[in-house]
């Protein structure tokens, strides 16, 4: 442990499994005090009790539920100095086969509930002790540059973070300065999530060597591949990275792969 993040506060949703509970992993073995937070109790709960953080409950396409999470936070340390918004949900559907239902459902959990968390993080962070400084990770994917036929919502959600973390990020620049806002866009990762989204495609072993085999390094990434690089942007090693995107795709975006 280097202590990158000593003394700071870090929130990360979606942290029960995949990327979201490796960051909490990696963030508290680099000295933050972390949040995990998601809707799964019993799984997020043993990751905190892992990294001797605090859990939250916690669905983040609703507004109540961020106001209660991140007061909560402010009252017990006092601050909030990172935000990983991780949480996330993929469903395989095309534009002919998308139902409103499960639109609605992508974009409330992806989109929404990254818009939701920026704009409490922000409250948060720009009454910090000290004057206004955090960072915001948002977890996009290399679908917010090119389309996945196989998930239009998923897509379409993906796409809206990476605009909306340069949006958020250039207000902050503006009015607050040292409070940042990056996007991370992984490949193809070998997480549960993934997983179950290889399972119901009918041919798991077949779709996992695809997903293997287009990216040019020859593998899918570990979570804790994208955990390290969402460590990097939490850090002040980033001091001065706002607004832009990290690509961690093992090449894919380069070669042009299809989708």
């Amino acid at each position: 442990m280097s202590g990158r993040l000593s003394g700071k506060v870090a929130l990360v949703t979606g942290a029960a499994s995949g990327i979201g509970a490796d960051c909490a992993r990696l963030l508290a073995r680099e000295g933050a005090r972390v949040v995990v937070t998601d809707v799964q109790a019993e799984k997020g709960g043993a990751v905190a009790a892992e990294v001797g953080g605090d859990f939250a409950l916690h669905d983040v396409a609703d507004e109540a539920q961020w106001t209660s999470v991140i007061g909560g936070i402010v009252e017990r340390h006092g601050r909030l100095d990172v935000l990983i918004n991780n949480a996330g949900v993929f469903v395989p559907q095309t534009i002919e086969d998308c139902e409103l239902e499960t639109w609605n459902k992508v974009l409330s959990v992806n989109l929404t509930g990254v818009m939701l968390g920026c704009k409490h993080a922000v409250r948060a962070m720009k009454s910090n002790p000290g004057g206004p400084k955090g960072s915001i990770v948002n977890v996009s994917s290399i679908t917010g540059f090119i389309g996945l036929a196989s998930a239009a919502a998923y897509t379409a959600s993906k796409g809206g973070v990476r605009l909306l973390t340069k949006s958020v990020a250039v207000h902050c620049a503006r009015s607050y300065r040292d409070i940042r806002c990056n996007s991370l866009h992984p490949g193809a990762i070998d997480t549960p999530m993934n997983q179950a989204a290889f399972d119901a495609s009918g041919d798991p072993e077949g779709t996992r060597a695809f997903f293997s085999s287009v990216q040019p390094i020859g593998r899918m990434a570990s979570s804790l591949e994208m955990a390290n690089c969402a460590l990097f942007l939490a850090s002040d090693e980033a001091s001065f990275v706002t607004g832009t995107e990290l690509v961690a795709d093992g090449g894919w975006l380069a070669a042009s792969g299809p989708l």
